[in-house]
């Protein structure tokens, strides 16, 4: 391919990638992405690949040890020019929540949209319901405190990524994560029920989610 081509980055966890690969002088291995981002490798792999072919990464085969040599992922020549600030997405966040229609019709929208997040975050994951939501809600910097009692799995999230746009629209954007929670928990335990979803002040954080799994 040639040419830059800064669209893959309009993707959120394509730009999270590329914003951690930046910071590391060295370049960054799969795996370390993975766990930095708290996102499964097959999935980070994925869109890796999607950004080296639009020429936005370089990728290098180093040894390590006695295994398989890693990928290591290193930012293209002028490709820095192609990322937006984390500034940027949370302008173009607050501006979208505002405009986002709060009606009972406008809020099923979003909060269907969120289901379709959600399943498409679960769609690579493979490890007991509680570990996964740790997981999902960790790439997506809620900072979660994770408790499991008998079938019942409670979720503090002790940070709130969203709280420039809930200030703007709490009903669209809390819809939205409350869908993208059913849409984890419809790839990942179908049967598992959302129990308690209870939104807290944006700038306290401390939002609940509770889900108790099938026996």
């Amino acid at each position: 391919m040639t040419g830059l081509q800064p669209e893959p980055l309009a993707q959120p966890t394509r730009a999270r990638l590329f914003a951690a690969i930046r910071e590391r002088a060295d370049g960054a291995s799969t795996e370390e992405l993975a766990n930095e981002l708290g996102l499964h490798v097959n999935g980070v792999r994925r869109h890796l690949d999607l950004m080296l072919d639009a020429d936005l990464l370089t990728r290098e085969r180093r040894k390590h040890g006695r295994g398989r040599p890693r990928d290591i992922w290193s930012i293209a020549a002028g490709a820095v020019d192609a990322d937006r600030s984390d500034e940027d997405y949370a302008d173009v966040a607050r501006w979208l929540a505002r405009a986002i229609p709060t009606g009972r019709a406008g809020l099923r929208r979003v909060e269907e949209t969120g289901r379709e997040v959600g399943r498409e975050l679960a769609a690579d994951a493979d490890a007991p319901l509680p570990d996964e939501l740790g997981r999902l809600f960790t790439g997506l910097r809620f900072q979660p405190d994770v408790n499991v009692e008998g079938d019942r799995v409670s979720c503090t999230l002790c940070n709130c990524p969203y709280r420039e746009s809930v200030r703007e629209n709490p009903e669209a954007v809390c819809r939205l994560h409350r869908g993208i929670t059913e849409g984890i928990l419809e790839q990942l335990a179908p049967d598992a029920r959302l129990v308690a979803f209870e939104p807290r002040d944006p700038d306290q954080a401390g939002c609940l989610v509770e889900v108790v799994e099938a026996g």
